[in-house]
């Protein structure tokens, strides 16, 4: 397994990953609508933006794309681990590294927002979830979510 820079042509597979993973991890947790907004929301186009903007890392296993993660500044977005490859420590590295990126950009703290699924990941991974947001969706169905930080730098560092 190895830890790489995400290179423009990682975009299609990358955006399968997340979609792959938006269906069975989101599907049944949120309302129809909501999995859709998260699918648009990390769009080709979107991925392709923090790539330019930040740095996307991906996590291949045998050639096989399994896992991805962006930060731009200091927020941490696009984390996705496929479904068959959670839960064996490969998110926790994603985020080690995601938070060295940005600790090393000068940044004191990483902010992000925590998805129903992936809240307590987020929580025993030292973030403090500071807001409760949603996002109307149409149709009477919203997509509920927390905003997050964690401090990067010990005070007075």
């Amino acid at each position: 397994m190895r830890v790489r820079p995400f290179e423009t042509a990682d975009a299609v597979p990358v955006q399968r990953l997340i979609h792959h993973t938006i269906d069975c991890r989101y599907t049944g947790v949120y309302p129809p609508r909501a999995v859709i907004f998260f699918k648009e929301f990390h769009s080709l186009e979107s991925i392709l933006d923090r790539h330019a903007r930040g740095e996307v890392l991906i996590v291949e296993s045998r050639e096989e794309l399994i896992a991805t993660g962006a930060v731009v500044g200091g927020e941490i977005t696009g984390v996705f681990v496929h479904p068959e490859h959670q839960n064996l420590g490969i998110g926790g590295r994603m985020m080690d590294r995601l938070e060295e990126i940005a600790r090393a950009g000068g940044h004191a703290s990483a902010q992000l927002s925590v998805s129903v699924p992936s809240r307590s990941f987020y929580v025993n991974r030292g973030y403090e979830l500071v807001a409760s947001r949603h996002i109307d969706v149409g149709e009477g169905e919203r997509l509920d979510y927390w905003a997050a930080e964690k401090l990067l730098v010990e005070a007075g560092s």
